[in-house]
C-alpha cells in the first residue's frame, strides 16, 4: 500500500514538473541557480499584473546623447502613459497610446503620431528602444512571441535576460502588494544603454 502511494506521489510530481516546464514554451531557454518550478509560478503570478504606476529615474547612454531623466509610467492594460522630465536636455517628453495608435509630445518641438512607439522614438529622439517589450521586461518577464534566454537568480527570479539583441540585468527587486518587482535594471542594446531605477512601484490587477 505504501509502495502504491509512493508511486502515485512520484507520478504526480513528474506531471506537475512537466506542466511547469511547459509554461516556458519552446522559445524560452532557462538556466541559472534558481528553481524552474518556482520561476514558473512566479511568472504566472506576474502575468496577472496588468496595471501599474511607476516613479523613478532613467539613465540613457547613446552615441549622440547621454543623460538622465525622471520617469512616470502609468499602465492600464494595453494603454500606457510614459513621461520623461528633462531627458538629455530636451525638456519634457510624453509617450501615450495603445497598440496601433501612439503619440509622442516633446516640449518646444511638437506632437507626433505613429503606429508604434519604436517608430516614434527612433524618428524623433534617435533611440532604438523596444518599448513594446519594456511592458514585459519592467515586470521581470521575457516578452512573448520571440526567443529568450533566461538566467535565474538564487530567488528563482530573473537575474539576466537575453532577447531580440538586448541583454537585461536585474540588479535588485522590491516586494509590493504581494508582487516581487524589479527595482534596478540595466538594459544593453546596440548603441544604447538604459539604466532604470524604480523608486515607487504601485502594481494593479485591473482585469479582476
Amino acid at each position: 500500500m505504501r509502495y502504491r502511494t509512493l508511486r502515485h506521489l512520484i507520478a504526480f510530481s513528474l506531471i506537475a514538473l512537466l506542466a511547469g516546464c511547459s509554461m516556458f514554451g519552446a522559445r524560452e531557454s532557462v538556466e541559472g541557480h534558481g528553481s524552474p518550478a518556482l520561476w514558473s509560478a512566479h511568472k504566472q503570478h506576474l502575468t496577472q499584473l496588468d496595471g501599474w504606476q511607476i516613479n523613478g529615474k532613467v539613465g540613457i547612454r547613446a552615441p549622440k546623447d547621454s543623460g538622465s531623466a525622471t520617469l512616470f509610467w502609468l499602465q492600464r492594460q494595453d494603454y500606457y502613459d510614459i513621461r520623461l522630465s528633462g531627458p538629455l536636455g530636451r525638456g519634457a517628453a510624453r509617450l501615450t497610446g495603445r497598440p496601433g495608435n501612439v503619440t509622442l509630445e516633446v516640449a518646444n518641438q511638437g506632437r507626433y503620431e505613429a503606429s508604434s512607439p519604436e517608430e516614434l522614438l527612433g524618428e524623433q529622439l534617435g533611440w532604438s528602444l523596444p518599448v513594446s517589450h519594456l511592458v514585459w521586461w519592467v515586470r521581470g518577464l521575457p516578452a512573448p512571441g520571440s526567443k529568450s534566454r533566461v538566467a535565474l537568480n538564487a530567488d528563482s527570479r530573473l537575474g539576466q535576460l537575453e532577447q531580440d539583441g538586448w541583454k537585461i540585468e536585474y540588479l535588485s527587486y522590491v516586494e509590493q502588494n504581494g508582487f516581487w518587482l524589479p527595482e534596478r535594471v540595466k538594459l544593453h542594446g546596440k548603441d544604447l544603454d538604459v539604466t532604470l531605477v524604480v523608486k515607487d512601484w504601485q502594481p494593479r490587477q485591473l482585469g479582476q
